[in-house]
């Protein structure tokens, strides 16, 4: 049993899995069990795997080929009693063999689980033929076969929802109320994926507790979840501080993406992508704001694109989100950093045991011959060590949450004085405007169409140079790109004298001069 969450190890004592059909929480390994070694691993590509059984059952893989990812619209018509309960045995057998034999191996694991699966389904079809009743079809028992393997290994009835690439996000209200929303901005109802709200808490916690990458506690005393999930995705959940479990899962569509892209997409115009491109070879730090979901996390890989190669860089993050370590052809020399929550009480130091947070991974990379360091989103305290990236190397990338480009500045003071009482509004202004030199502000609108869907735009409204000022704020800010009211393209307005020598960084400066109307 888990000291934090109270969730098993073995994933055969989650309500998901219990046979007796009242989807209540289990009262325990049964007699005998051996503990696996197995662990929660995303899904291997499919496979060729031959039949163990004679039967149709056993051939639950078309034409010795594993069923691929199961439709999430049509869930709701498997029978999750069966499947929890064919789960159940599979669990059991996986915990028994890799005690005995050490299948230690993903690889091994993922095998052994489809044999096992096509042995139990044989039986079950076997046993309803004897009984009369109807057997599966080929392509019922593909489904079911694949609706089984998920649950061993993967995510259960949210695989199919990650599995999608039409699926941007998933919003889940409850264990029987979830939201999808789909490329071009459509939202449409998804099916539920639990049969009680405890089953979706206590899989939520065992998902948790058994990942491979970053484990995480959620429980009572920690109510709140951030967990990157084995394909990349962000989960983040929260529960016993709200009526019902509520889960966001957002999907990272767009890994690998360029400036010319997102020109190409109209985020912005090629000028002002010569500009921030300029920008970041340069040097400078830049921030990217914008709302939630406005596409900063995009925008910000796309910027790191920008990146000399030859730079040894380090990426900073809660949850890996930017994913450069895993582009060597793009960024040959990535480290990364993941913060780590702790657990149990606050001790002495302010800490849990076991946290790492990103000032302490900060203060490690000091000695690692970086170039640049790169803190990925800052929502809080995390701004110190945004600060104090941007003050130690040549320039620092992050994201924040703002309404504005200015209004970046005031969410980021905010945000270091939370670092302490040693940081108050007077040096929390004078960091941010000495350390930060750009702001690109991304806004996003969903504009409704007549056929009930809609079209969402994500664009850079506004690019501003930041810099210490001398009057009451604290800070002096220059707009050099905007967009007009009611315009989604963000035209040059004035550049700042010290910023021309970004022309000899590939800033098309000519082409500023002449549409700005400014005199050279």
């Amino acid at each position: 049993m888990h000291p934090e969450t109270g969730a098993g190890t073995d994933p055969a004592a989650l309500p998901l899995f219990r046979t007796d059909g009242t989807g209540g929480r289990a009262e325990g390994p049964r007699q005998g069990r051996r503990r696996s070694s197995f662990s929660l691993a995303g899904v291997t590509p499919l496979r060729s795997v031959d039949s163990t059984e004679g039967s149709v059952a056993a051939r639950s893989t078309d034409v010795g080929q594993r069923p691929s990812a199961n439709d999430w619209r049509d869930s709701e018509s498997l029978d999750w009693t069966l499947i929890a309960r064919i789960r159940q045995e599979v669990a059991d057998r996986l915990s028994q063999e890799s005690a005995g034999t050490m299948l230690e191996d993903r690889e091994a694991q993922h095998d052994r689980g489809w044999e096992l699966i096509g042995e139990l389904l044989a039986r079950e079809s076997n046993e309803r033929a004897r009984a009369g009743q109807e057997v599966w079809g080929t392509a019922e028992q593909g489904r079911i076969s694949r609706a089984v393997f998920d649950a061993v290994f993967g995510l259960g009835r949210l695989q199919p929802l990650v599995d999608d690439d039409e699926v941007e996000n998933v919003m889940i209200f409850g264990h029987d109320r979830v939201a999808l929303g789909l490329t071009g901005g459509r939202q449409v109802p998804g099916p539920k994926v639990a049969e009680s709200d405890e089953e979706l808490i206590e899989f939520l916690a065992f998902v948790a507790t058994r990942s491979e990458v970053n484990p995480r506690p959620f429980s009572p005393s920690h109510p709140r979840l951030d967990l990157r999930l084995d394909d990349g995705s962000r989960l983040a959940a929260q529960a016993w501080v709200c009526p019902v479990p509520q889960v966001v899962i957002r999907r990272h569509r767009m890994t690998r993406v360029s400036l010319e892209e997102m020109v190409e997409r109209q985020a912005l115009t090629a000028l002002a992508a010569s500009f921030l491109a300029s920008a970041i070879r340069s040097g400078m730090s830049v921030v990217v704001s914008g709302a939630q979901s406005a596409g900063k996390t995009t925008m910000i890989r796309a910027l790191c694109g920008e990146i000399p190669k030859p730079e040894v860089i380090a990426t900073f993050e809660t949850e890996y989100e930017l994913h450069l370590h895993e582009m060597p052809d793009r960024h040959p020399y990535a480290f990364a950093y993941e913060a780590r929550p702790g657990s149990g009480e606050i001790g002495p130091d302010g800490k849990r045991a076991g946290e790492v947070t990103l000032a302490d991974l900060l203060f490690s990379s000091f000695r690692m011959n970086l170039d640049r360091q790169i803190v990925g989103e800052v929502r809080g305290p995390e701004a110190m060590a945004m600060l104090k990236a941007m003050q130690s190397g040549s320039g620092s990338i992050s994201t924040t949450h703002a309404a504005n480009a200015v209004g970046a500045i005031e969410k980021l003071v905010t945000c270091v004085m939370e670092a302490g009482a040693h940081a108050t509004h007077s040096f929390a202004v004078r960091a941010v405007a000495a350390g930060i030199n750009i702001i690109a502000h991304v806004t996003k609108e969903v504009e409704p169409l007549e056929n009930g869907e809609a079209r969402v735009h994500r664009y850079i409204s506004e690019i501003v140079a930041v810099s210490p000022g001398e009057e009451q704020r604290g800070y002096a800010t220059t707009h050099i790109f905007r967009a007009a009211p009611g315009e989604r393209v963000a035209r040059p307005v004035v550049l700042p004298d010290e910023l021309r020598s970004l022309e000899r960084f590939g800033f098309d400066l000519p082409a500023f001069v002449r549409e700005s109307g400014e005199i050279q």
